[in-house]
């Protein structure tokens, strides 16, 4: 797994911290990563067809 740095607004860290004190989220990071998993799903098709067609346009 790779590290990587991430600047959030203090509501944001703060609303991530409650969820995992409420015991939605074993960890803040883990918390992250679940976000970005869903992003990636929600996105990923869409993305991988716009990038598709940009290469054919070179």
């Amino acid at each position: 797994m790779e590290r990587i740095t991430i600047r959030l607004p203090k509501q944001q860290v703060d609303m991530l911290q409650k969820m995992v004190d409420l015991g939605e989220f074993p960890t803040v990071s883990e918390a992250v990563r679940y976000a970005v998993r869903e992003l990636i799903e929600k996105r990923a098709n869409r993305v991988l067809r716009e990038s598709d067609q940009i290469s054919f346009k070179v």
